[in-house]
């Protein structure tokens, strides 16, 4: 704990308002607190535990706040008292202002403000203080659990009141123990006895009752097992009762377990004995599905066998229609010159008979000729037919050519153009791989950082909730310290109300003519009677009783709030000083960047496929680019032989069609010029010309058939089939190939042609062994199960039992601890040697521990020659165990303190407190006093003995502590040079401050 600046107004002496810059005085490590006598130097002091407690020390306390106000204040100014230190890490600044009787602002009369608290606290993030609370009673709570010290132990280690220590070193040992009752609030260790006594009797009456159901569970297991256990007679409470029943208990279990054992051995050959009749029961299946499958193949050749002839006719018939359908055209037009020629011949006589009389003595030659004329040049205009279609076909051509041209054209531009952005595709694809794996390492990296960060965070979250629950803890333990305190002041006043009318219990007791316990006379004229608030034997007991009670919840709050703490300082050192939004949002950063990361390198993958594809596609465009400039000097070739040919028909064609535009208009006009000598002519001739054209036919189909293979057109107009019957016969020649691919390959499988060479399977017999091996398996199932029950049911009360042994073994160990330690406490145990009670041994050890931290100051205060040492002997019929003497070396004598003079005496308190004060710190929690005050004393030291005193509290200062010294002595002015002097005058005192420089 550190002074920062104390701030008074109108308190004590001090009339108006004045300052105290602790930092300042506190630079040099050593300052003086001085002034006239009655000034209010104490009263500096006095300021600083009101500000801290509410209430100023001892003596001065008085209960009435009004009284702390300055008789010398303006009315209109209100007492206040405000303290900046820093405690537990943490800048505060406390406020109060006392109940304050005012003039009312309306009306007469006075009225009286409630007093008034506040506590801030620094926040060094913003450079701003926040408010914390307004309540008395929230900020003593506070204050006292950051320091760690009740008021009256602050007063006594922090403000060194150097009177009380020279009385203690002058006291016997009632009164030492009276003062270090007080600091170290020993009272419950006188306690102690009873209460273990009272868990003495719980802890046997627990032995007991485990005793008992321990045995109700041996009688259980009994049972479970079947007659497989033996269990002796035995007693809840006697001895050996966990070792009987867990011994027997074993024994049934490793027998149980034998007969799980065997059980457990047949059901596993019950699972093999079936498995292996699966095993045989699917290969028995198997073996006839491939018999079967192989039989039905060889069924299927023979079917196909049999219908080989009618297949091999089909096909030959099928054969005979291909080469029919090349006959098919010159049957056609034989069919048509004979029907032609019969026309002919009906139609000669009519033509005859229509020809005009001018022709009428023309002869049939000078009609034929004429017929022929005509005929010849028309025939001539077939050929132009025929240059004339072969022409349209070379359009035709010319065209695909274009358009062949242009789809070769359109390729390559397309090729072009994409292979000429194939070097940016492909750096822009690996850009994207490189910027993957890149994201890769990257994510790897922070994947490392994410698990401190977490733990570092969830210690922050801890170190936040375990903050909120220090508080809740403080508030209990300070509730239940009420309740202790309460209920022992009521045990006290109960405790006293006894003893003022214990002359009434006594004289119950008296009978005539025996002694009195107390004088010894036999007579008892007056005896003590009864009034009616006397208290008993047994309300003070229930009194009492209350109070460990409460003194038992307090221990308890106070070991939960040092859990609390222990947690939080372990929460705090794994999470640092930053706030938990920080970490979380440093977190979150982390998570951010790692999925960043994560997502940025996801693509790794598909931006190579990406690549490659894309290589795959340049390659290919390449090929097309290729393709198409070889089709393109291909063309070129086909082209100019095209246009030779149609130079060529376009000759022709001119020649033919004369003025007309085509072959057609000029073979309708010819025809309109001879059609009546054609017709003359066909008529005189039709026979003649039909009869031959009907010849040719004949011949011309003589000549097909025999080139189709036929020796007679009449075989190959037999031959040829209708579209059904194509399609029919087409039909069943497919049916038979697939039927016979499919029964080749049945017959090719290696496992069918296998299985057929074995005997033929016998499923239904795999089967009832199949059957017969899972009945096995689930009568022996049903035998393990029985088997598993009993030991799981056996295993499940010895865990019971085994977890009651384990649940009694530290009850009977707690008992026997107890009971040692309730004698032990008593003073009647052989081990405690010097038969002294637990409060004397504990006030024995504290009084140990302050001589040992007062010797280290006083050898240096005495320059070595006095040494402090407590001893353990009796002061007749006193407590044990709280002398205290002084060592002097240059005697080699040990002494009383209270031989000591005056300065020797001083020096010696002082060291006294000072180790107080070290003790009393380390037993409230040890919270460091950086600041701390001496009043008075100084003035009964020579100049040498006061150099070596102010050379210890000059050591004070070490590990940044400052000390304060509130002397009146002059000579303390010249060698200190930091002061705070008050100065009084009739208005009030004032502070001046002076600093090192």
């Amino acid at each position: 704990m550190r002074l920062h600046r104390l701030d008074i107004t109108a308190f004590g002496p001090f009339g108006g308002a004045q300052s105290v810059d602790f930092d300042e005085l506190s630079a040099a490590g050593l300052f003086l607190l001085h002034g006239p006598t009655g000034a209010g130097k104490t009263s500096v002091l006095d300021a600083v535990c009101y500000a801290l407690y509410g209430s100023v020390p001892g003596a001065r306390q008085n209960g009435q706040g009004i009284a702390l106000r300055s008789d010398h204040a303006d009315p209109g100014t209100r007492t206040e008292v405000r303290l900046e230190l820093t405690v537990g890490g943490r800048r505060l600044e406390i406020t109060r202002q006392p109940p304050w009787e005012r003039a009312k602002l309306r009306g007469s009369g006075t009225t009286v403000d409630k007093a008034q608290s506040r506590l801030r606290e620094y926040d060094s993030t913003t450079g701003a203080w926040k408010d914390l609370s307004r309540s008395h009673q929230e900020i003593g709570e506070e204050i006292t659990q950051l320091i760690g010290m009740s008021r009256e132990q602050f007063c006594q280690v922090v403000l060194l009141p150097q009177g009380d220590f020279a009385r203690f070193l002058r006291a016997d040992a009632e009164a030492r123990g009276r003062l270090l009752g007080r600091l170290f609030d020993t009272q419950r260790f006188a306690d102690v006895e009873k209460r273990l006594a009272e868990r003495r009797r719980a802890a046997e009456a627990e032995v007991r009752d485990g005793d008992a159901a321990l045995l109700a569970d041996a009688h259980r297991m009994q049972q479970a097992a079947g007659g497989a256990m033996e269990l002796p007679e035995l007693t809840p409470g006697e001895p050996g009762v966990a070792e009987a029943v867990l011994s027997a208990a074993a024994v049934a279990r490793s027998t149980l377990r034998e007969h799980l054992t065997i059980a457990q051995c047949r059901l596993a050959a019950a699972e093999s004995g079936q498995a292996a009749a699966e095993r045989a029961l699917a290969d028995v299946r198997e073996t006839a599905r491939l018999q079967r499958r192989f039989a039905e193949a060889r069924e299927r050749a023979a079917l196909l066998e049999e219908r080989a002839e009618a297949h091999r006719e089909a096909q030959a018939r099928m054969e005979r229609a291909r080469k029919a359908e090349a006959v098919a055209p010159a049957l056609e037009l034989r069919d048509a010159a004979d029907a032609e020629h019969r026309r002919a011949s009906a139609g000669r006589a009519r033509a005859l008979a229509l020809l005009p009389d001018a022709y009428a003595d023309a002869g049939a030659a000078g009609l034929a000729a004429a017929a022929r004329r005509a005929a010849e040049e028309l025939g001539g205009l077939e050929s132009a037919r025929r240059a004339e279609q072969r022409l349209a076909e070379l359009a035709e051509e010319r065209d695909v050519l274009d358009r062949q041209e242009r789809a070769d054209e359109e390729i390559l531009q397309e090729a072009e153009a994409w292979l000429g952005g194939w070097e940016a595709t492909r750096a822009e694809l690996q850009r994207r791989i490189d910027g993957a794996q890149e994201a890769a390492t990257r994510a790897e990296q922070l994947s490392v950082r994410r698990e401190p960060a977490e733990r570092r965070l969830r210690a922050a979250r801890t170190r936040d909730r375990l903050t909120e629950e220090l508080a809740s803890a403080a508030d209990r333990v300070h509730r239940a310290k009420e309740e202790t305190l309460a209920a022992k002041e009521h045990w006290l006043e109960v405790k006293e109300r006894r003893l003022n009318g214990i002359a009434a219990e006594l004289a119950a007791q008296l009978t005539d003519g025996e002694p009195c316990a107390v004088c010894g006379a036999t007579e008892h004229p007056a005896p003590a009677r009864k009034d009616a608030g006397h208290v008993g034997r047994e309300a003070e007991e229930r009194a009492h009783t209350a109070f460990q009670r409460a003194e038992a919840h307090q221990a308890e709050q106070e070991r939960e709030l040092g859990a609390v703490r222990e947690a939080l300082a372990a929460a705090t050192a794994e999470a640092g000083d930053l706030p938990t939004a920080q970490l979380a949002d440093e977190m979150a950063e982390l998570e951010r960047q790692f999925a960043e990361a994560r997502r940025d390198a996801s693509v790794l993958h598909s931006a190579r496929e990406e690549l490659r594809r894309a290589e795959q596609e340049h390659e290919r465009r390449a090929t097309a680019r290729r393709q198409a400039e070889v089709s393109a000097a291909a063309r070129v070739g086909h082209r100019e032989r095209l246009e030779q040919e149609r130079a060529a028909l376009e000759s022709e064609l001119a020649e033919a069609r004369g003025a007309l535009d085509s072959v057609a208009a000029r073979a309708a006009q010819l025809e309109r010029q001879v059609a009546l000598l054609t017709d003359a002519a066909d008529s005189a001739r039709a026979a003649e010309d039909s009869a031959r054209r009907l010849k040719d036919a004949d011949a011309r189909l003589a000549d097909a058939a025999f080139r189709a293979g036929f020796e007679t057109p009449q075989a190959a107009a037999g031959a040829l089939l209708s579209d059904a019957e194509h399609r029919e016969l087409q039909r069943r020649l497919d049916a038979w190939q697939s039927e016979e691919a499919a029964v080749r390959a049945m017959l090719a499988e290696a496992d069918a042609a296998a299985a057929a060479q074995l005997p033929p399977a016998d499923p239904e017999a795999a089967e009832q062994a199949a059957a017969e091996a899972g009945r096995r398996l689930r009568d022996a199932a049903s035998a393990r199960d029985a088997a598993a029950r009993r030991c799981a049911e056996l295993d499940r009360l010895s865990a019971r039992a085994a977890e009651g042994v384990r649940r009694l073994a530290p009850l009977r160990t707690r008992y026997d601890r107890v009971a040692r330690l309730a004698a032990l406490t008593a003073g009647t145990s052989a081990d405690n040697e010097r038969k002294m009670r637990l409060e004397s041994y504990v006030l024995a050890a504290r009084l140990e521990q302050v001589a040992a931290a007062a010797t280290a100051r006083l050898r240096r205060m005495s320059s070595g020659r006095y040494t402090l040492v407590h001893s353990d002997d009796r002061a007749g019929r006193g407590r044990s165990g709280l002398g205290l003497h002084v060592v002097d070396a240059w005697t080699g004598r040990e002494r009383d303190t209270a031989t000591l003079s005056g300065g020797e005496t001083f020096f010696a308190s002082l060291a006294l407190a000072l180790g107080l004060a070290d003790v009393v710190t380390d037993e409230a929690g040890g919270v460091r006093l950086d600041t701390l005050f001496i009043d008075e004393g100084f003035g009964s030291l020579d100049d040498q003995t006061l150099d070596e005193v102010l050379d210890v509290l000059d050591s004070l200062r070490e590990r940044d502590r400052s000390v304060g010294i509130v002397s009146h002595v002059a000579d303390l002015r010249r060698r200190i040079h930091a002061q705070l002097e008050v100065v009084k005058g009739r208005s009030g005192s004032v502070l001046r401050q002076r600093g090192v420089g």
